[in-house]
């Protein structure tokens, strides 16, 4: 019964539940519990020997876009537009840079060129969240993370 109420956006007794809320809580529980398997992905994605074959039709800029994309929006999402989540960003593009040194152990080559798109991304994923947190979450808030 509590599903059907949230996705008709009504709670127990009746009352139309805010969508703006709605929407922000399942985005945050979907950050919360993918972001870290999605790191493990990654990591795993940039340091196995034999890439996946899929990946050699498409481009691995965009790859690597697209991926520090989702880290760094999942991270500013969940930690809200705080001092916390630069300190997370941060840590995003510098993981990105250590697992393209990595590589070269791994006997993949490792490029500047995919540091550089890691770094766009993340810096792109940041800056979609916190467009995102603002018009659905508030000013500064992230669900269930209290204020500074």
């Amino acid at each position: 019964m509590i599903i059907g109420n949230i996705a008709r956006g009504t709670r127990a007794g009746g009352a139309n539940m805010d969508w703006k809320l709605l929407v922000m809580k399942s985005t945050y529980a979907a950050a919360l519990y993918l972001f870290w398997p999605a790191v493990a992905l990654i990591a795993w994605g940039e340091l196995t020997p034999h890439p996946p074959q899929i990946t050699e039709h498409i481009w691995d800029k965009a790859l690597h876009f697209t991926a520090y994309f989702g880290l760094a929006s999942m991270a500013t999402v969940v930690l809200g537009v705080r001092r916390r989540a630069l300190w997370a960003l941060l840590g995003i593009i510098v993981l990105g840079g250590v697992l393209e040194i990595l590589q070269g152990y791994t006997g993949r080559d490792p490029d500047i060129h995919d540091a550089i798109a890691n770094s766009l991304g993340a810096i792109s994923g940041a800056s979609v969240a916190v467009g995102f947190l603002r018009i659905f979450g508030g000013r500064r808030s992230a669900v269930g993370v209290p204020a500074e």
